[in-house]
């Protein structure tokens, strides 16, 4: 006689039972791998970003501050230049970010779908990812650094 579907799998289950329960754990555990392999990508692109708006903030001031001490003539290729990198790490962080949500909510989908059939347990929901916070913030910093080299006001003027 069989043990109904409903009680726990243990050793002394069948073979099949306890086949098919590691391998819907596996996949469950999969889903929590590729969730964290995509915050390592968005990692990646803040990191980049950082780098870009920093640098390109960096340039920006350094020629403005120059120039207002006498030192240059004109520094309006290097503001431009300056300008330029904090608006491309602004944009390459904002479509990071608009990517990696996109990814997400289609994982969750799947994962949803295959609970919902039975093929992963789905026991734990996803945690909130720190790094999309993370990246949020910057981006929110890289736009007033960005308005701040335009309109030469704000917070970083």
């Amino acid at each position: 006689m069989t043990k109904p579907v409903d009680t726990p799998v243990t050793a002394m289950s069948e073979p099949d039972r306890i086949s098919v329960e590691l391998s819907s754990r596996r996949t469950g555990m999969s889903f929590q791998r590729t969730r964290l392999s995509a915050d390592r990508t968005l990692m990646s692109v803040i990191r980049t970003s950082l780098s870009l708006i920093s640098f390109g903030f960096t340039i920006f001031q350094m020629f403005a501050k120059a120039h207002q001490a006498g030192m240059l003539e004109s520094s309006a290729a290097a503001s431009h230049f300056g300008r330029a990198l904090v608006l491309l790490g602004t944009l390459m962080l904002g479509l990071g970010i608009a990517y990696h949500v996109r990814f997400m909510v289609e994982l969750r989908r799947q994962r949803a779908e295959m609970h919902h059939v039975g093929l992963v347990h789905g026991e734990g929901r996803f945690p909130v990812s720190l790094t999309l916070i993370t990246a949020v913030a910057l981006l929110v910093i890289g736009l007033f650094a960005l308005a701040s080299t335009v309109f030469s006001a704000g917070p970083f003027g």
